[in-house]
């Protein structure tokens, strides 16, 4: 048997991957974070399939029902909400299914900080004005942030961040940021992404913080700053520049596309 770990989307049922929805539909077990993960997802699974809500359980628990499934032969769905990849505590429940000889696929999903891009219509890299998006949370009620990695160290780059878990300390973020993006500074706040009760609020470093008390979010969002949320006069991209020297056919889709995606 094997674990699956799926990204089951931002919230919407309908972004889960192709290959999440298959594999979940295959599972006799599924292990799912039931404060986070849309119910309507669950209607993929097996009629008879074993249906467990983790919320309320902590890791050992966790990992005893995976454990009990790979005893048993039984294929497990491990719906996570967003991508595996990011802030999921993915990381944990492997090294323990590593240590048990229990084997695990990792079946990725769409991010929250692409949904909300989505909502805002804008793409996160704009030639000439940004190319580097820095993922990261702060630290208050959760674990220490690494040496190095805190909002005063991070802001100098002046890309644009995408902070997690970080929308009941708004104005934290905003003291810690102002030094570096300035208050007029594009921000924005995205609460809900992909649900039918999507919150979109878009103002600058100097307003977010206002802006996002007064809609009373305080979780399941992402805080954005930088300046191609704002971006409006940039050079095009490469990738489809008249002036570009494009290669052979035979080379396009390889490596001619792999060098020209970027702005």
């Amino acid at each position: 048997m094997t674990v699956y770990f799926i990204g089951a989307g931002p919230g919407a049922a309908d972004l889960i991957t192709v290959r999440g929805a298959r594999t979940l539909a295959a599972c006799p077990v599924c292990l799912y974070a039931g404060s986070l993960v849309p119910r309507e997802l669950l209607a993929e699974c097996p009629p008879d399939a074993r249906l467990v809500d983790t919320a309320q359980l902590n890791l050992d628990q966790i990992t005893e029902e995976l454990v009990a499934a790979h005893r048993a032969g039984q294929d497990v769905a491990r719906l996570h909400s967003g991508d595996p990849s990011v802030f999921s505590a993915v990381a944990e429940q492997m090294r323990r299914l590593d240590a048990a000889g229990v084997p695990y696929e990792v079946v990725p999903g769409v991010p929250a900080f692409a949904a909300a891009a989505a909502a805002l219509k804008r793409e996160l890299t704009v030639p000439t004005v940004g190319q580097t998006v820095i993922l990261t949370r702060i630290a208050q009620q959760a674990t220490a942030m690494p040496d190095g990695e805190d909002l005063a160290t991070l802001g100098r780059s002046r890309a644009l961040l995408v902070l997690h878990l970080a929308a009941r300390y708004v104005d934290r973020v905003v003291d810690e940021l102002l030094p570096h993006y300035g208050a007029d500074c594009p921000a924005a706040v995205v609460a809900m992404a992909s649900r039918p009760d999507e919150v979109v609020l878009r103002g600058t470093l100097d307003t977010i913080a206002a802006l996002t008390k007064d809609a009373g979010i305080t979780r399941t969002a992402v805080i954005m700053v930088g300046r191609t949320l704002g971006a409006e006069q940039f050079r095009d991209s490469h990738l489809y520049s008249a002036d570009r020297d494009r290669p052979h056919a035979t080379c396009e889709g390889t490596d001619g596309e792999a060098r020209g995606d970027v702005g």
